[in-house]
C-alpha cells in the first residue's frame, strides 16, 4: 500500500477528529462510515472538485453530491475547508437552525447540491445532474458547460431499487462525466453486509454499461489514479470501488457494526485520537496548516473561473444564437411566457391530451424542455414530443426525450436532479396510480423547493376496464398531503394550459398535474373570463346563479367541475355558484379577501365532488356529509358504468344536493 504524503495523513486525520466531536457533541450521527469514506473524499475534494472558491454557485462547476447522507459530517468538515461553513457551524451540528442537519440539506447549508436523506435518491439526482450536464455541454459548449457530477456512496447505498435503476440508464445513457466512489466498507446499521447482501457489484455495474475499478479505499495514490482514469474514461459513467474499513483509525471501534449509527465514547475518542496523532483533550482542532494545504488549489481554480467568465463575455458578444439559448439556461422561471394552444369549445377533449398539445405547442419556444414518460408515452400523450425533440442517447445528446423505461421512482429522482442542476426545464410523465412508486421522489422534490414538474394521467376511477389497480383513489388527496407541493387538477382544456402556466413560472415548488384519460367539455374563455386569472389564484367562481344572489356554493375540481355544472341544471330551485378549485394550496395562500369573495361566509351552505377520497373538502365544506367522493377501491367496468355504479352523474349529484340541502 502506497503512503499518503504527511500533510495529507494528517489533514485526513483531522477531520476524522471533527467528525467524532461533533457527533459526540449532538449525541447522534453516524461516525463510522464517515471516517471509513474520508480519504476519497479528502483526496477528490483537495485535488479534483472543480468550483470557485468566492461563489459556491458558478454555473460550470463540478457537482458532488453525498448520496450517503448519513456522513453529512464528513461533508460539513470539507465545506468548512472550503471556506463556506464556520467551526461555530460544524459545533451546531444536528441542532435546530443551524447550517450543519443530520442530512445534507440542499437549502440550508451552501455547496450542498441537494439533499440526501433517504439512499439511492442522492445517487438518482446525481444521474440528472450528470444528465443536465450533458445536454447542455451539446448546446453550449464545453468550455461553458464541461464539468463532471461526482457522487459518494455507501453499501446501503447500492442496495437500493432506485439506485440500480438510475445506474441502468446511466450506463444506457453513456454518461462519460459520472463518477461515483463507493465507500465499501461492508457494514450497514443492522450489521455486516453480508447478512442481507451478497451481489458482485463491480459485475452489476459493468452489466449495465459501467467503467468499473476497484481500489483500497485509503490508499491516496489508488485513489487519485482511479479518478485519472475515471475522467479518461469518456464514453461510460465510472465507479471507482473503494475497499475501505469502517471507523479507520479508530482505538477499538475499526470494523465494528456499532460505528455505524451512533458517537463514539469519549474514552474511544480520546484513545483515537492518540492514535491518529491528535491533541486527545481538545476538541475541534483543526491546525492553521491543514487549511492552507487544503487551500494550496485555490489559485488555480480562481484562475479557471476568471477564464470562464472571459469566454463566456465573448461568447455571448460573437453568436447570437448562443446568446439566446444562455439567456434561456439562466431565465428565472418567473420570467417566461407562453404561446398556448386554442380548443373547440364544441368538441371535449381529456385534460391528457390538452397537456399533449400544450406541450406541442410550447417545445419549439423552449429548446431547453427536457423529458419523458415511464414508458407510456402514448398514454401520456408525450408521443410527438419524443419524435419532435428526438431521443436522449450516447449518439444523440441533442435529443431532449428521456426514455425512462417502467422505472417511476428513478424518473422523477432523475428529473428532480435535472431540475436542482440549473439551466433546463425538466418534467416526468406515468399514470396517477403510479405515483406512489416514485412518492419519495415527490416528496424530496417539495422538501428542495424545486419546480419540477410531475405529471400524471389518468386521474380516477375512470379509467374503467383496467380495474381497481390502475384507478385512482387516495393518490390526489396523499399528494395534497406533501408540504410545498402543488397539485393541480384542472376542470378542462384551457384550465389545462392555466395549469402548466403555473407549474412553470414556479421558482421554489414543485407541481404534481393530474389529468383526466376521458374526455371533458371545454369551458369557452369568451364564457369565462375568470379562468385564466381564477386557475392562477387555485380556485374561483365558474358559474353564478342567474339571481346573482346564491343559496348555496357547488365546488370541484378537474373532472367533477363539469358534472358539478351539469348537476347544477337539474336544480333550477336552487340558485348555486359554481366553484373550481384546481389547486387547493394556492387557493389557500390567497388573501383572506379573496377566498371570502369566492367562498363568502354568508353562504354557509357548501357542498363538494371529487372522484376521490373526501376528506380533504372538509376544510371548506365543514362536514363529511356534504361531499360527494369515494372511499372504496374501484372495480373493472367501462367508465360509464362505474360513474353509474358510484353516483358520479349529473342525476345521482343533484340528488345528492338536493337531499344535503333538506337536511340542513
Amino acid at each position: 500500500m502506497t503512503t499518503a504524503s504527511a500533510s495529507d495523513a494528517q489533514a485526513v486525520n483531522v477531520i476524522k477528529g471533527l467528525i467524532m466531536d461533533a457527533t459526540r457533541k449532538a449525541a447522534s450521527g453516524h461516525p463510522g462510515g464517515a471516517m471509513s469514506s474520508a480519504d476519497m473524499a479528502y483526496v477528490l475534494f483537495k485535488d479534483y472538485l472543480r468550483y470557485d472558491p468566492a461563489d459556491p454557485t458558478w454555473f460550470d462547476r463540478d457537482r458532488f453530491v453525498l448520496s450517503a447522507g448519513h456522513e453529512s459530517m464528513l461533508l460539513y468538515a470539507l465545506l468548512h475547508l472550503r471556506g463556506l461553513l464556520t467551526m461555530e457551524d460544524l459545533q451546531h451540528f444536528r441542532q435546530f437552525g443551524s447550517k450543519t442537519p443530520g442530512h445534507p440539506e440542499n437549502y440550508e447549508t451552501p455547496g450542498v447540491e441537494c439533499t440526501t436523506g433517504p439512499l439511492g435518491q442522492g445517487f438518482s439526482m446525481s444521474v440528472g445532474m450528470a444528465v443536465a450536464e450533458a445536454m447542455l455541454r451539446e448546446r453550449l459548449g464545453e468550455d461553458i458547460a464541461g464539468h463532471y457530477t461526482y457522487v459518494l456512496s455507501s453499501d446501503g447505498d447500492v442496495q437500493t431499487p432506485v439506485f440500480q435503476g438510475s445506474a441502468a440508464l446511466a450506463g444506457l445513457w453513456g454518461l462519460g462525466r459520472l463518477i461515483v466512489l463507493f465507500d465499501k466498507n461492508q457494514v450497514q446499521l443492522s450489521g455486516p453486509v453480508a447478512i442481507c447482501d451478497h451481489v458482485d457489484y463491480a459485475k452489476l455495474f459493468a452489466s449495465m454499461g459501467w467503467h468499473v475499478v476497484e481500489i483500497d479505499g485509503h490508499d491516496h495514490a489508488a485513489i487519485r489514479a482511479a479518478i485519472e482514469a475515471a475522467k479518461a474514461e469518456t464514453s461510460r459513467p465510472s465507479m471507482i470501488i473503494g475497499l475501505t474499513t469502517i471507523a479507520k483509525g479508530s482505538a477499538t471501534m475499526e470494523g465494528d457494526c456499532g460505528s455505524h449509527g451512533a458517537p463514539f465514547s469519549e474514552d474511544e475518542i480520546k484513545a483515537t485520537k492518540k492514535n491518529l496523532g491528535l491533541p486527545e483533550d481538545q476538541k475541534f482542532y483543526l491546525p492553521a496548516e491543514v487549511g492552507e494545504h487544503f487551500r494550496a488549489r485555490w489559485p488555480e481554480l480562481a484562475a479557471a473561473r476568471k477564464a470562464w467568465n472571459t469566454t463566456l463575455e465573448a461568447k455571448l458578444a460573437a453568436d447570437a444564437g448562443f446568446e439566446d439559448l444562455w439567456r434561456q439556461a439562466k431565465r428565472a422561471p418567473g420570467n417566461r411566457t407562453f404561446n398556448w394552444p386554442t380548443f373547440d369549445p364544441a368538441k371535449a377533449v381529456a385534460t391528457r391530451s390538452a397537456w399533449g398539445k400544450a406541450l406541442d405547442a410550447i417545445t419549439p419556444d423552449f429548446p431547453l424542455l427536457v423529458g419523458g414518460s415511464a414508458d407510456l408515452d402514448p398514454s401520456n400523450q408525450t408521443e410527438k414530443f419524443r419524435k419532435a425533440t428526438g431521443v436522449f442517447s450516447p449518439e444523440n445528446t441533442l435529443g431532449r426525450t428521456l426514455c425512462f423505461g417502467v422505472r417511476e421512482f428513478p424518473m422523477g429522482a432523475i428529473v428532480n436532479g435535472i431540475t436542482l442542476h440549473g439551466g433546463l426545464m425538466a418534467f416526468g410523465a406515468t399514470f396517477l396510480i403510479f405515483s406512489d412508486y416514485e412518492r419519495n421522489a415527490l416528496r424530496m422534490a417539495a422538501l428542495q423547493r424545486i419546480p419540477a414538474l410531475h405529471v400524471f394521467t389518468h386521474d380516477s376511477f375512470y379509467v374503467g376496464e383496467d380495474g381497481p389497480t390502475h384507478e385512482p383513489i387516495e393518490q390526489t388527496s396523499s399528494l395534497r398531503l406533501i408540504p410545498n407541493m402543488l397539485v393541480m387538477r384542472p376542470a378542462d382544456a384551457y384550465e389545462t394550459c392555466a395549469c402548466l402556466e403555473v407549474a412553470l413560472t414556479r421558482v421554489n415548488r414543485p407541481t404534481s398535474l393530474l389529468l383526466t384519460r376521458q374526455n371533458l367539455p371545454v369551458l369557452d374563455p369568451a364564457h369565462y373570463p375568470g379562468l385564466q386569472e381564477g386557475t392562477a389564484k387555485g380556485g374561483y367562481v365558474l358559474v353564478e346563479p342567474e339571481s346573482g344572489k346564491p343559496d348555496l356554493i357547488l365546488m370541484a375540481a378537474g373532472s367533477e367541475v363539469s358534472l358539478a355544472m351539469a348537476a347544477a341544471k337539474l336544480l333550477p330551485e336552487l340558485a348555486i355558484r359554481i366553484v373550481s378549485i384546481p389547486c387547493m394550496e394556492i387557493f389557500n395562500e390567497q388573501p383572506e379577501a379573496y377566498k371570502e369573495s369566492v367562498l363568502p361566509s354568508a353562504i354557509p351552505f357548501r357542498f363538494a365532488v371529487e372522484a376521490g377520497r373526501p376528506e380533504l373538502w372538509c376544510q371548506y365544506t365543514g362536514r363529511m356529509d356534504r361531499i360527494h367522493g369515494i372511499s372504496r377501491f374501484g372495480a373493472s367496468a367501462p367508465a360509464e358504468k362505474l360513474a353509474e355504479a358510484y353516483g358520479f352523474t349529473p342525476t345521482a349529484l343533484a340528488a345528492s344536493v338536493k337531499a344535503a340541502w333538506e337536511r340542513r
